[in-house]
């Protein structure tokens, strides 16, 4: 078992030869190849040519996983391969280099030899399959009170590899293991020791949980009430839902109906999230409401009264808006009531104006006459 720099790779212990009658040969160094997520992968191969062709004679020499209109594509071109790419070759040689291997990087890889002459060119077929994996941390509980976690991958990874384990996203210790207390509320992740590589997804006991209840947690009796419970936790959570004072568990999952309700089904029900890093719970409260009738009825009532409460605000709003129309309307009609009494009270004192002075005018043009009466004439 040979692991690639850094042991973030390991090869299988299987090797290819490709011949043809032609003199043409590849030799695949491994044709199963298996690497963590995010770290470097080599894949060699050796080849023969028939002995008629000189090295000036090689046009082109490549790795492909894709063809294109029935020719095969350089990795080197390939977008999804963009400056991760690059060959180490030799006369009779060639080493395929990949950085940062991602999941959709698992395919089976070609090596192709391209010479000037047309339509000459020898592929080795089949190639070389790329198996791309995450790490993930497995969790073992030691005893009651501690935890062992391992840093996992479905590669067969060299004895020699290293890991770095992480603690809320902040680098924590090296090993193989990591032994935690039950129940912490920290985050664990791990990675591969080296320059590249991603973390695993981090493993975390249940958050508290959200419960709910449908169509309300006060229930009519008859009724029927599903009640609601969801954590974030890794790994998934496991579900169960207690009654206060019961030693029993009502019931498991994450959902929980219960039919038929009556006042012994009222009190505190909690919802218990666990996994194997930890637990939590939260509590509802079922309350029963005076009456009969089922929930779908009490659904019923409450969106006829919405609608009729919807519908006279829109009839009070549309009123309010037409009152107000009106009282602007008769308060501009006031004002031009009164703008016109007022132009004709204007208009008529002018003219009595004008009528006097113009009589003023007609007395000073008239001459006076005077009559003298002598006292002594008869």
């Amino acid at each position: 078992m040979s692991p690639s720099a850094g042991g973030l790779v390991v090869f299988l212990l299987s090797v290819q030869v490709i011949q043809s009658q032609d003199g043409w040969r590849v030799d695949y160094l491994k044709t199963d190849v298996c690497a963590a997520k995010g770290s470097t992968v080599k894949i060699s191969c050796g080849y023969t040519h028939p002995s008629g062709i000189d090295p000036s004679d090689k046009k082109d020499r490549f790795w492909f996983t894709k063809e294109k209109d029935g020719e095969p594509v350089d990795l080197r071109t390939d977008s999804e391969y963009s400056d991760r790419v690059t060959y180490t070759c030799y006369s009779k040689s060639c080493t395929l280099i990949i950085t940062g291997v991602r999941e959709s990087d698992s395919a089976e890889y070609k090596f192709t030899l391209m010479t000037n002459q047309p339509g000459e060119k020898y592929t080795g077929s089949p190639g070389v399959t790329l198996s791309v994996t995450g790490l993930q941390v497995q969790v073992r509980r030691s005893d009651s009170t501690w935890l062992e976690l391992t840093c996992h991958s479905s590669c067969v990874l060299s004895d020699r590899a290293e890991y770095v384990w992480y603690k809320n996203g902040e680098y924590f210790m090296t090993g193989s293991s990591l032994l935690v207390s039950s129940g912490s509320t920290d985050r664990y992740s791990c990675n591969l020791r080296g320059p590249t590589g991603h973390r695993s997804p981090a493993v975390y006991g249940p958050q508290r949980p959200s419960v709910s209840a449908s169509p309300s947690a006060v229930m009519l009796e008859g009724g029927s009430v599903t009640l609601t419970c969801s954590a974030d936790a890794n790994p998934a959570a496991n579900y169960t839902w207690h009654k206060e004072d019961e030693d029993s568990p009502r019931a498991s999952g994450q959902i929980f109906t219960i039919t038929d309700f009556t006042a012994e089904h009222s009190g505190n029900y909690y919802c218990e999230a666990q996994n194997e890093m930890g637990r939590s719970n939260s509590t509802l409260r079922l309350i029963p409401s005076a009456g009969k009738g089922g929930s779908t009825w009490s659904t019923t009532a409450i969106i006829v009264i919405s609608v009729i409460s919807a519908v006279f605000l829109h009839i009070i709003i549309i009123l309010a808006v037409l009152y107000i129309r009106m009282m602007i309307k008769q308060r501009d009609q006031r004002i031009t009531f009164r703008s016109y009494w007022t132009t004709l009270d204007t208009r008529r004192k002018r003219r009595t104006r004008r009528k006097r002075r113009e009589e003023e005018e007609k007395m000073e043009m008239v001459p006076s006459t005077c009559i003298h009466f002598d006292e002594g004439s008869e």
